[in-house]
């Protein structure tokens, strides 16, 4: 599961990353602790060139009342025991809540890295994940839907994360899933709806272990209401070292080895 991640860019650097514009009434301050409910900022199928502000947590089209689904599961129903090996079908495209939106509405969620919780503990034992080599903002693939409140009437826009199964880092925490991470080069495919259902599901793999890392924050994170950058502080090393090549400017942490694999940047927090 993912169900809490971390945007902090600038909204000017978001639109250049991915080549959007922000209508005038978007407006984005630093997020550290984004949760189900909150809204937050994604590229739309129907909407490509534009950067919009859906609510975290699907509400299908269909449904009597609102509901908050974070994520949707690549394999659907199928791969319950959440084997790593598992290439089977793709279950995805035939769920009642997902085989539309998986077609038709799709998204790119813009994030810096992600919150994971142990399979046992949880949020209780919660830790960063982000991407090496300052790969930042990175986009997860999404899937969305409008929902039409019967009481209100308001429009509402959502969204969840596909995930997919666990690479190796992410058994390192120990997780059994794995947030669907998109390479640059097929950001333009995921929303391109034209494109064969086949290659869609294609996209639905883990993200190279080898280009992520992770270290073990505070759980006080598990509070939604929880904000600000001190949430993002290591409370332990890496689970892979690193060792930076450059002096940065940061404060180094006591009691972590030799502190030559960790560097704590109060502006990029998870390093480098």
């Amino acid at each position: 599961m993912c169900g809490r991640y971390i945007l902090v860019q600038k909204l000017e650097l978001i639109e250049k990353r991915f080549n959007v514009t922000a209508p005038g009434g978007v407006d984005w301050k630093p997020a550290y602790n984004i949760s189900p409910g909150q809204l937050a900022p994604v590229i739309s199928s129907d909407n490509p060139k534009e950067l919009q502000l859906y609510r975290f947590g699907m509400t299908p089209f269909w449904a009597k009342k609102a509901m908050y689904m974070i994520n949707a599961r690549a394999e659907g129903d199928h791969n319950k025991e959440d084997d790593p090996k598992y290439k089977g079908v793709k279950g995805i495209i035939t769920k009642p809540s997902f085989r539309k939106p998986i077609r038709s509405q799709r998204c790119l969620i813009i994030a810096d890295a992600f919150i994971e919780g142990t399979v046992k503990e949880k949020l209780s034992r919660p830790f960063v994940v982000y991407l090496k080599n300052n790969v930042r903002p990175f986009a997860f693939a999404g899937i969305w839907d409008e929902w039409a409140n019967p009481e209100t009437g308001e429009i509402i826009r959502s969204f969840a994360i596909i995930t997919t199964t666990a690479n190796e880092l992410l058994h390192k925490i120990p997780h059994h899933r794995s947030p669907v991470i998109l390479d640059k080069r097929h950001e333009s495919k995921w929303l391109n709806t034209k494109l064969p259902l086949a290659d869609v599901t294609r996209l639905l793999k883990p993200y190279p272990a080898e280009l992520m890392n992770a270290y073990p924050i505070d759980p006080v994170i598990k509070n939604p209401r929880a904000e600000g950058k001190d949430l993002l502080k290591p409370v332990g090393e890496r689970l892979v070292a690193e060792f930076d090549t450059k002096t940065k400017e940061g404060l180094e942490l006591q009691g972590m080895g030799s502190g030559k694999n960790f560097t704590y940047d109060p502006e990029w927090p998870w390093g480098g």
